[in-house]
């Protein structure tokens, strides 16, 4: 079977001349059907743009995203508006309008999609509220009458309200509360399983990202360090970054706790990156043979890609 969506040297461009930035640098990955794949790395790292890129919110500088064999980068607005209904986003700020209620914005979701019309349209407004643990009466609400969570939900039910097949979630707890963001991760688990989602989940919460992904894909400085399944990547990281992300995060037991690998300095502009390999400046293995060449995502075991001229040696 194809994968549902296939990355392929995707690059993201802002600015021009001697201020352009390169978010994104000849990113490639693919996502299987019902699969949830992690996407975690520093802020500043392309998290963000990558998933917008893949969404076609914004432009590419260079690369192919394909759904389901169908390119996606340089379709015109109006060939891609019919496949706007099958990739969908939930944003960290759902930024929902002040003056519109709940069941008006999917209303608007429903006309633009031209789906459910008429008499239909209230039983799929009550549908779609219930699907993200909303009642009914909320669709009368304005978007002050809800809380944190609540306003999240309806931000999903407002992505699930054009049927898509493919979700990006784009730092969707990073608002709430630890209580509030256990509940929208099982509200996701149990639509993925519910609806046959395909997900991209973007965010810096590895706990998270342990607990909901089936892989992770690491990026730093808009390159990826390596891809992993979560389970393999959690137990044993095979990038110096990987190891130095991981080991970053709190753990309850010390006991348990990696071991601290402290990297020296902060990251390198991106509008001046570093030659070669882009994390050489920072990283505790680097050699002087590592400035000269970008390294490429190499297979180092099943399911495992690392972008590390050392990888074999380091591990």
């Amino acid at each position: 079977m194809k994968p549902m969506l296939q990355v392929k040297d995707l690059t993201v461009e802002f600015g021009r001349g001697a201020q352009r930035v390169r978010a994104v640098r000849g990113v490639s990955f693919d996502i299987a059907h019902g699969e949830t794949l992690g996407l975690v790395g520093e802020s500043g790292s392309g998290k963000s743009s990558l998933g917008r890129a893949i969404l076609q919110l914004i432009p590419s500088a260079a690369g192919s995203v394909a759904l389901e064999g169908q390119e996606l980068v340089g379709l015109s607005a109006r060939k891609m508006r019919p496949l706007r209904s099958q990739v969908q986003m939930v944003f960290q700020d759902p930024s929902l309008n002040p003056r519109q209620r709940a069941g008006d914005m999917l209303a608007e979701v429903l006309d633009t999609h031209a789906l459910h019309p008429g008499a239909a349209r209230g039983p799929r407004i009550a549908q779609l509220l219930d699907l993200v643990g909303l009642k009914p009466e909320h669709a009368s609400r304005f978007p002050h009458e809800f809380s944190g969570g609540q306003k999240q939900r309806l931000g999903i039910a407002r992505a699930l309200a054009a049927q898509p097949r493919f979700l990006v979630a784009d730092e969707p707890l990073s608002a709430l509360d630890m209580s509030i963001q256990a509940q929208i991760v099982n509200l996701l688990i149990r639509l993925r399983e519910q609806l046959g989602l395909t997900l991209l989940f973007i965010s810096h919460d590895l706990d998270v990202v342990q607990y909901l992904c089936d892989r992770v894909v690491v990026l730093y400085l808009g390159h990826v360090m390596e891809i992993a399944p979560t389970a393999a990547l959690f137990s044993a990281p095979a990038h110096p970054y990987t190891k130095a992300l991981l080991s970053a995060a709190p753990i309850p037991d010390p006991e348990q706790a990696p071991p601290q690998v402290v990297l020296h300095g902060d990251p390198p502009s991106p509008l001046n990156p570093p030659s070669g390999c882009v994390f050489r400046t920072r990283c505790p293995h680097a050699l002087a043979a590592c400035a000269d060449k970008v390294p490429e995502l190499t297979a180092t075991q099943e399911g495992r890609l690392v972008a590390c001229w050392r990888h074999d040696e380091l591990n």
